[in-house]
């Protein structure tokens, strides 16, 4: 009884552990995702991009997560593979320090992340104050879980069966490290692999060296999660993964060897069990980053490891371009709505793909890039046309008056997104030629206003697509909210701007109209995706038919 009690008690707090890490990063990228992204396709400098990398997975408590975001970049050639492995193994470094920082006594704390970030997740209405809330929740659910850890060793810690198990990992640490890989295959997560590891040699459940071993397999497992994640992806993305699962595997099972011949007791004297664990891993990381400087010269010999496809293997059409809608499915009116929300995802994916690299194009004026931009529009209005034809045939006769009304709203919807592909291809990729042409610039506090714009465009894109998906009436107030806030925005842009005007600044006055044009297109383009909210709060109630005052009887 006691047994089934340990393992049931064991699974709720790593489950609980799991998802606390998994609260931090989703509230982390959904408030801060765009600009990260920016931060890393901007640094081509490997010491620099390990800095970035070390910073992100601290502030993402995911080192797998930035690894994806550094090969999602590489595939599209805006990140080169020296500096894109240099992310990672500075990202490698930057989970281990968050092991270290959330393996302090912080239990004081709990009460307060859980009251404020529980007020700022329940009452604030302003989506990066929501995720705010989102990550102190997050952060204090870790400690938690790890207290609950704690507590669920204590009662096995002085049984019989553990310190076999504890003798045997210790003995055949081959095992152990085997064991470590697993674990953080399965749970997706080195971190809370290592605190867990860090509280069994803290508690005396396991000894030092077991403790040293399984950390060592859990880097190893660690390195294997990005390179799993992005095998469907294209060679240029699967390279810098496959390098650091290289690195990190061979330099682990080196590590593993020499760790095991050392008397580790000895070495870490002066430090208590369980920080020993956390220093063996912070300078396992640590010696790591010896490769960043010479990661151009890898770049060839995994070039040859994972060779680019040839022509010949392309030819397979895009699946962003192949259309969602199937005729076979109009007899049946559930099936044909189901492939009428696909397609309408999909056409916002389009979209996407388009809205994404803007400021790149504002940047670099690449006027090849902007061009095959605009011709990406055609794939917007062909889905738009196939849509019309598509519920011209649906058997709506058939259909309920909810079903009826469903597909009329997707329907509404695309042509706003079409209005949006427009408004990507006809008015900024326009304004980005022009600019480019001209050889106009912007201020340095303008074109930083227009970054910001744009990462908050593209963030409410990704939750609009959630709404789209999922119609949850919350996520559908918080659209509308960032709707509002995209309008002040706008409104306090323009404003600064002509501050800057006044003030006769003279790159702002060459650029004026270039700015303010790109600041309306930007909202009008946040107001055609936000648009998905409208049919969800009306049928919930919880949109006004009008925000004009009621006129009043005169006396």
């Amino acid at each position: 009884m006691i047994i089934i009690q340990f393992i049931i008690s064991l699974l709720g707090a790593t489950m609980l552990l799991l998802y606390a890490v998994r609260m931090v990063q989703t509230g982390i990228e959904r408030a801060f995702g765009p600009s990260f992204k920016r931060m890393v396709a901007k640094n081509e400098n490997p010491m620099r991009a390990t800095l970035m990398g070390a910073i992100l997975a601290i502030v993402l408590q995911s080192s797998a997560a930035v690894a994806l975001l550094a090969s999602s970049f590489a595939s599209t050639r805006t990140l080169s593979f020296a500096a894109g492995l240099a992310v990672v193994l500075g990202a490698d470094l930057g989970s281990a320090i968050v092991v270290q920082l959330l393996s302090f006594r912080l239990d004081w704390l709990v009460p307060v992340l859980l009251a404020v970030g529980g007020w700022l997740f329940v009452k604030s209405d302003r989506r990066n104050f929501k995720q705010a809330g989102r990550v102190l929740l997050g952060i204090a659910f870790i400690l938690i879980a790890l207290r609950f850890l704690r507590e669920t060793m204590d009662p096995i810690r002085d049984s019989s069966f553990l310190p076999y198990i504890a003798s045997y990992l210790e003995k055949d640490y081959i095992t152990a490290f085997i064991v470590g890989a697993l674990i953080a295959v399965l749970m997706h997560s080195s971190v809370a692999v290592v605190l867990m590891c860090v509280t069994l040699v803290a508690i005396q459940a396991i000894p030092l060296t077991a403790g040293v071993s399984l950390v060592l397999g859990a880097n190893l497992g660690s390195a294997f999660i990005p390179v799993w994640l992005t095998r469907d992806m294209a060679p240029l993305a699967r390279r810098i993964p496959v390098a650091n699962l290289v690195l990190r595997g061979a330099f682990a099972v080196l590590v593993l060897f020499i760790a095991n011949q050392l008397d580790l007791k000895t070495l870490f004297q002066d430090m208590a069990p369980a920080q020993s664990v956390i220093s063996a891993h912070l300078i396992f990381n640590g010696l790591l980053l010896v490769f960043v400087p010479f990661t151009h010269l890898l770049t060839r010999p995994f070039e040859q490891l994972v060779p680019d496809q040839h022509t010949s293997e392309l030819q397979v059409e895009d699946t962003h371009l192949r259309s969602a809608l199937d005729e076979t499915a109009l007899a049946s009116p559930r099936l044909s709505l189901a492939c009428l929300r696909r397609e309408v995802l999909r056409m916002s994916q389009l979209i996407e793909h388009m809205m994404r690299p803007v400021m790149d194009r504002y940047d670099d004026g690449n006027l090849d890039l902007i061009k095959a931009t605009c011709e990406d529009d055609k794939y917007v209005n062909e889905a738009l046309d196939d849509i019309r034809h598509y519920v011209a045939d649906m058997p709506t006769s058939d259909m309920s008056k909810n079903e009826s009304r469903r597909v009329r709203e997707l329907a509404e919807y695309a042509i706003n997104l079409e209005t949006a592909g427009d408004i990507v291809a006809k008015r900024l990729m326009s304004l980005a030629m022009d600019k480019s042409k001209k050889s106009m610039q912007f201020s340095d506090a303008g074109w930083n206003e227009l970054q910001r714009m744009h990462e908050k465009v593209v963030a409410n894109m990704t939750l609009a697509f959630d709404v789209l998906i999922s119609e949850d009436l919350e996520a559908a107030r918080l659209l509308m909210a960032e709707k509002n806030d995209m309008a002040k925005a706008e409104r306090n842009s323009r404003k600064k701007h002509l501050k800057r005007i006044r003030n006769n600044e003279e790159i702002s006055l060459e650029s004026s109209d270039l700015h303010l044009e790109t600041l309306r297109a930007l909202k009008d383009l946040n107001s055609q995706i936000g648009s998905i909210a409208y049919p969800i709060l009306i049928r919930n109630g919880q949109l006004l038919e009008t925000r004009l005052i009621a006129e009043t009887d005169e006396a």
